[in-house]
C-alpha cells in the first residue's frame, strides 16, 4: 500500500526520485501513465494494478470507451528505476503534467501520483477539514 507525500526535484534529464519504501512494492518494472481523473498528474502503477486497469478497459464498450482507452494507452510507458532510484519520465508526459522543478510523489493506496509540486500544493489548499468531512459523509465513510 502506498501512502505519504515526498517532494523531489525533476533533474535536467527528466528523472524523478522514487522513495525506497515505494520502489520495493513497485517491483522491477511498472507502468507510468496520465491520470484518468481529470487532474494533470501522472500515475505509477505496479504491474498487477495495471493489469486490473487493462481488464476493466477491455470490458468497456469499445465505442463509448474509445477516448478513455486511447488516453490511457497512448499516455502510458513501461518504466523502471535506475540504480539511484530515479524514474525517467518521457518528455510528453513531463509536458502533460507540467513537471519541472519540484515534483510531489504522492501515495494513493494502490498507485502513486506524480504532480507538479506547486500544482499539488494548490490542490491541497482547496481542501478544508469541512470539505473533507462533507465528502466522507457523502461517500458513507
Amino acid at each position: 500500500m502506498f501512502f505519504g507525500q515526498h517532494y523531489h526535484n525533476v533533474d535536467k534529464k527528466g528523472r524523478v526520485f522514487v522513495p525506497a519504501k515505494y520502489r520495493e512494492e513497485l517491483g522491477e518494472e511498472f507502468m507510468l501513465s496520465r491520470s484518468p481523473d481529470g487532474k494533470r498528474c501522472l500515475c505509477i502503477y505496479p504491474m498487477v494494478e495495471w493489469q486490473k486497469i487493462d481488464e476493466k478497459l477491455k470490458a468497456l464498450p469499445a465505442v463509448q470507451a474509445g477516448k478513455l482507452i486511447r488516453f490511457m494507452y497512448a499516455g502510458a510507458e513501461q518504466v523502471s528505476c535506475d540504480a539511484q532510484g530515479r524514474v525517467l519520465i518521457p518528455q510528453n508526459l513531463r509536458e502533460y503534467a507540467e513537471l519541472d522543478g519540484e515534483a510531489a510523489v504522492i501515495g494513493m493506496s494502490s498507485k502513486l501520483e506524480i504532480w507538479n509540486g506547486a500544482a499539488f500544493k494548490a490542490e491541497e489548499a482547496e481542501e478544508t477539514p469541512e470539505s473533507i468531512a462533507e465528502l466522507a459523509q457523502l461517500l458513507g465513510f
